[in-house]
């Protein structure tokens, strides 16, 4: 694996970003369960000085943005990338929250500060909702329709807000009036938003900039892309599309596949099963496609192959994305093509550790991506 961080891998309109663990780190699959308390001696704590070196590493192979979760499992998005924002230099922020829990005119002002303060840093990522009992956490009753309407809602003030010197609207959750910045925002930052229910696709073809999906075998993420598209154009619009996925990128295919089962070594068939009856019965349509590339049932990593070079070797035992690119760095690159040609410009990744998965795919899988594949 080359060892020099590269400063630039974006070619011909891709962008590669990262995943940021602010629920903290492990080493393997396996690890990813329970409480930070009960977690192995390989959790990495979430902590401003961990976080920093991850963002910095990012930085250095290249990266465009660090994507951060939201939810009850980790610290703030906002909080967390305004103070790791302070200590890197380049690296854009993909923020993720949720609609629901805070007022469209004060998101709008968030975002002007973080603009203003971090250099036009800042991205969105708009998670309309978790499952019923993560919503509930949060005070956050209504039914799953009604969180996309409020979303297209939020999405809808909040644009305005930004476009607008005084803003007022009048809507179904939403009762604004003259809504005003302090400060203007100059750069307004890309809107990313996934979700894979027709209410989803509807409120990304009215608002979103990146449409982001999980993935899913290159022919289902192509009849999703499809499905979006028709959906903006019919309102003049065009959207980009993003993948969130892992990798498992190593120098050969064999020390790839080594690390797979590596990965899931520490795995029993009790948890996996209750995992997958778990994610079968969600309420999130996205959750439920990921559940299906699995049988509910431990088997060896290569039996885990849903695609060439597709693994759903996270799926077992990771809630939201579960799929992986594996293989060598040349293989892990045609998979990253093979998904460019169906219409995907950006990749969100993440792997176990991150910081380890990061230099693998920094300085072994990016330079091979502008490079044809040898004949």
């Amino acid at each position: 694996m080359s060892t020099q961080p590269k400063s630039d891998v974006m070619t011909d309109g891709l962008k590669f970003h990262w995943y940021l663990p602010t629920h903290g780190d492990t080493a393997t699959i396996a690890d990813n369960r329970g409480s930070a308390a009960a977690r192995t001696a390989s959790h990495l704590e979430p902590s401003l000085e961990n976080l920093t070196a991850l963002v910095r590493t990012a930085e250095d192979y290249g990266f465009e943005a660090a994507l951060t979760p939201t939810g009850s499992h980790c610290e703030d998005s906002w909080l967390a990338t305004a103070a790791l924002a302070q200590h890197s230099r380049r690296l854009k922020f993909l923020v993720a929250f949720r609609p629901g829990v805070l007022s469209p005119t004060l998101a709008a002002q968030q975002v002007s500060t973080y603009q203003r303060f971090t250099g036009n840093r800042l991205a969105i990522n708009i998670v309309t909702g978790g499952d019923d009992d993560e919503m509930r956490r949060y005070g956050d009753g209504i039914d799953k329709s009604a969180r996309y309407r409020r979303t297209a809602e939020f999405l809808a003030v909040v644009r305005g807000v930004w476009g607008n010197p005084e803003f007022s609207y009048r809507g179904e959750f939403y009762d604004i009036d003259k809504a005003r910045l302090a400060y203007p925002v100059e750069t307004v930052p890309t809107v990313y938003f996934g979700g894979s229910s027709p209410e989803a696709i509807e409120v990304a073809a009215d608002h979103a900039d990146v449409y982001l999906t999980w993935g899913e075998p290159p022919a289902q993420v192509a009849e999703k892309i499809e499905r979006v598209r028709a959906a903006a154009a019919r309102r003049g619009r065009t959207l980009r599309f993003g993948l969130r996925l892992h990798t498992v990128a190593r120098p050969t295919e064999e020390q790839a596949w080594r690390r797979a089962d590596e990965l899931i070594a520490g795995l029993s068939g009790d948890e996996v099963r209750r995992a997958h009856e778990r994610y079968l019965a969600s309420g999130s349509e996205g959750q439920r496609r990921m559940a299906a590339l699995t049988t509910g049932e431990l088997v060896g990593a290569r039996s885990l192959e849903v695609h060439p070079g597709l693994w759903a070797g996270p799926s077992l035992l990771r809630d939201g994305a579960g799929t992986a690119a594996i293989g060598s760095y040349r293989q892990v690159a045609d998979v990253f093509a093979e998904y460019t040609r169906i219409g995907i410009s950006e990749f969100v990744l993440s792997g176990y550790p991150q910081a380890e998965e990061i230099r693998h795919v920094g300085g072994g899988v990016l330079p091979l991506v502008r490079q044809p594949a040898p004949a």
